[in-house]
């Protein structure tokens, strides 16, 4: 790896910053001053910034609860982002494996490993999905079962595959969904004849939201949770 691309990916420096440092002389390399930004760097060497040895990470998976009024992206000019919830030394090249709307909470994956996360998000995964819904009426049983078995959204040339309802409370269901339309949930509920009021996921495939974080607060995967996204 070159040495300007080493600094910026183990530091929280720029590539920018990063060449700066080098030219400085602020970089050294088994206790040799480097001062070349594309000279690679040997295998098992020592980089050392400022005093500080620098080591590579690998790759991140993250889960976070994430509050009504948070965007899932990386940054964004007008609202608080995910990312922003997090320390600093964290989020580069963290990018959210399944977004969420701004005002739905709950379950998000933020992760550095492309592939990890295309298992997750890709149409041909079919990997499911359970949303608590408070809906602002009931739904009927007939509505239930259309759910079930599959529903027409508007402006959409197919129907939704066959969800997984489960009723908790007369205007509280868990919904099951093993696609990632636009707006799916919230369009399927309007379909069946309801409107939702709050939106929380509660898991991605095998992945559940830890109980013990609250509203903001996130944990690194488990071994065992990355592993069931294989």
């Amino acid at each position: 790896m070159r040495l300007d691309q080493f600094i910026a990916t183990s530091s929280l420096l720029s590539r920018k910053e990063a060449r700066r440092a080098i030219h400085a002389g602020s970089v050294t390399v088994n206790s040799e001053i480097w001062k070349d930004t594309g000279k690679h760097i040997p295998a098992g060497a020592q980089v050392v910034l400022e005093g500080e040895t620098l080591t590579l990470q690998g790759e991140r998976y993250l889960m976070l609860n994430k509050p009504s009024g948070v965007v899932s992206a990386t940054r964004d000019s007008e609202h608080p982002t995910a990312l922003d919830l997090l320390p600093a030394e964290l989020t580069r090249d963290l990018h959210i494996a399944g977004r969420l709307d701004a005002d739905t909470t709950g379950l998000l994956l933020l992760t550095t490993d492309g592939q990890w996360s295309h298992r997750i998000t890709s149409p041909k995964v079919n990997c499911p999905k359970t949303y608590q819904a408070r809906l602002s009426t009931p739904l009927s049983e007939s509505a239930i079962e259309s759910l079930r078995a599959g529903v027409m959204l508007r402006n959409d040339p197919v129907p939704t595959k066959p969800a997984q309802v489960n009723v908790l409370e007369p205007d509280l269901i868990e919904l099951t969904i093993s696609e990632g339309r636009y707006h799916q949930v919230k369009r399927m509920l309007a379909a069946a004849g309801s409107h939702v009021e709050t939106l929380h996921r509660q898991s991605i495939g095998d992945i559940i939201l830890d109980p013990a974080l609250e509203p903001g607060a996130y944990r690194e995967l488990t071994e065992q949770e990355i592993a069931s996204a294989g």
